[in-house]
């Protein structure tokens, strides 16, 4: 009876297919992006640039005050209600000062960096790709760049062509050009010798194209990181030049500037210093924090 009872069951509806478990494959970038929300120290970078982000974008709506307006009886005013960070030597609110002055920060930084990356990783590629005396003369040229102190040679090139804003623009992007260059030669050298590029060359595929569709790609990971902690250096760099006043020239609000015009009045009013300082310290210190994460993202030694 069992048997019988058996064979009236009604078959299956239709085999029960097992479950696999499949393998997706993630993108280098989005497990560099994982790995980079797990650090929390590069979060707190990428919240402090926001910030000053923010700041430099709304800055017309977050005060009131004028930025060059001098006002005798406001002087040297310690923070208080009507000024948030006090006043300086000349009646100017330095809260006002300081945030359009960190539009003119991160315009620096970003135009100078992507200069330098631009022309130093071009440079780079070229003499890493092609080698022999191509790589000879651009890599000695980088030797005697990176010879001289970078604050030095940009105080050389700023006296050259005049003290300005848009001069010391110029000579941080061209100081930090060989550091670029240096990284993406040292790159394109561990790749060109790849299978993939050696393939391309037996193809007959052209030198450019090979560079720019292949050889470039694969080396953006070092560059943006040294792009990102570039970005806190050509702050810093801006700033010494404008303490020095080879940079922005008064009543421009750059901070660097601000530190040298109120370096007098540091121990009668050190508001005057200590508001400008703490904003280069800062901004400085969250893409140098970013960088490291992104350094220990995208490198393959540090993840685990």
């Amino acid at each position: 009876m069992e048997t019988a009872k058996q064979s009236t069951k009604k078959p299956m509806q239709g085999p029960e297919k097992p479950q696999l478990s499949r393998v997706e494959s993630i993108s280098p970038w989005r497990e560099a992006y994982w790995q980079l929300r797990k650090n929390k120290l590069a979060i707190v970078g990428l919240c402090i640039v926001f910030f000053f982000i923010f700041m430099a974008i709304f800055a017309p709506l977050l005060t009131s005050h004028s930025i060059s307006g001098m006002n005798a009886a406001d002087r040297l005013q310690g923070p208080s209600a009507a000024h948030w960070f006090g006043t300086d030597y000349s009646g100017r609110d330095i809260f006002a000062r300081i945030v359009f002055g960190a539009r003119i920060s991160l315009l620096v930084g970003f135009f100078a960096v992507t200069g330098a990356m631009i022309f130093g990783s071009l440079l780079g590629i070229i003499a890493g790709f092609y080698g022999k005396w191509v790589d000879m003369i651009i890599s000695r040229i980088f030797d005697i760049m990176l010879a001289f102190p970078s604050i030095l040679l940009a105080i050389a090139i700023v006296s050259m062509l005049g003290p300005s804003l848009q001069n010391a623009l110029i000579a941080i992007a061209i100081i930090n050009i060989p550091i670029f260059g240096r990284l993406v030669r040292s790159k394109v050298i561990s790749i060109r010798q790849e299978e993939y590029i050696l393939a391309a060359k037996a193809q007959g595929m052209k030198s450019t194209r090979i560079l720019f569709h292949h050889v470039l790609p694969n080396s953006t990971a070092p560059i943006i990181v040294q792009a990102t902690l570039g970005f806190g250096t050509a702050i810093l760099e801006a700033a010494a030049l404008g303490f020095l006043g080879l940079g922005a020239q008064p009543p421009t609000p750059e901070w660097g500037r601000m530190l040298s015009d109120s370096r007098q009045y540091i121990q009668s009013a050190p508001w005057t210093v200590l508001f400008p300082g703490f904003s280069i310290m800062l901004v400085v210190l969250g893409f140098n924090m970013i960088g490291d994460g992104l350094r220990d993202a995208l490198d393959p030694k540090m993840k685990s």
